[in-house]
């Protein structure tokens, strides 16, 4: 099986430095990963990679794959991979409907473009995406009405509307209080349950549900640690990734790191 993310010796530039340093990566459709980092390792850079909005060095071979494929026109890549993050959250809490929002992702547009009368097969797709998100009673509120929880969780419909086969979310339980947090983790579990991957990006041991099965440690660019989720999330490991001395536990499903 090809790889669904193949990235080879990238290296990306921002701010007059290096935010990824050669880093080396596969991920396989129905292979659920987490990566794991503290702030300003360049997990965000990397998401901005995959997403196509950074550019690697440029060399022959191309850094970077996506399903096989060099280069995407942007409206075909959504077909295959979902990307949800924070900064789209602030994008997209607007004075337009939930309904509005979610159709929006038919268009790749912030918002419901002007002068656009979606098709019925569209509206149904959008409707069938919020029950699975369980949002279907908010579609008609305006979505800066919304509490965090309840948008992003509008923001991962948005991004079913095109049954990607791959959903990459960016810091999701971020400004999520304890229920949305729970809410949208049964979510997550959910949709790696009816066969979408999962690539989860965080910075908090916590938010790594069971679903995921391999964990991938970043920073300062560079790709530290890569491996079973069991194997990785451990204290030596995690203390270094982190600059702290703590101690891992596993609470069931559930990892937490603790000061020592």
């Amino acid at each position: 099986m090809r790889a669904a993310i193949e990235i080879d010796r990238a290296t990306v530039i921002r701010g007059g430095r290096e935010a990824l340093q050669g880093i080396s990566l596969s991920l396989d459709s129905g292979e659920h990963a987490c990566i794991l980092g503290p702030n300003g390792s360049g997990k965000s850079s990397l998401v901005k990679l995959i997403s196509g909005e950074l550019s690697p060095l440029y060399r022959e071979p191309a850094a970077i794959r996506l399903f096989g494929q060099e280069r995407w026109e942007l409206f075909a890549l959504r077909d295959r991979l979902g990307i949800v993050s924070d900064s789209l959250q602030q994008e997209q809490s607007r004075d337009e409907s939930v309904l509005d929002t979610i159709l929006s992702g038919f268009f790749g547009s912030v918002g419901l473009p002007l002068r656009v009368e979606p098709e019925t097969s569209m509206v149904e797709v959008a409707r069938e995406t919020a029950r699975l998100m369980g949002v279907e009673a908010l579609l008609e509120r305006r979505a800066f009405e919304l509490s965090s929880g309840q948008l992003r969780r509008v923001l991962v419909a948005r991004a079913l509307v095109h049954r990607p086969e791959m959903l990459l979310l960016d810091e999701p339980y971020t400004s999520l209080d304890i229920g949305a947090r729970l809410t949208f983790r049964g979510c997550v579990s959910s949709l790696a349950a009816r066969g979408h991957t999962i690539i989860l990006v965080t910075h908090e041991l916590s938010e790594i549900g069971p679903e995921i099965d391999r964990v991938i440690l970043i920073k300062g660019g560079k790709l530290l640690a890569d491996g079973p989720k069991g194997e990785i999330l451990e204290s030596e490991r995690i203390s270094a990734l982190f600059d702290a001395s703590l101690q891992v536990s596993r609470e069931g499903d559930i990892y937490r790191a603790r000061p020592r």
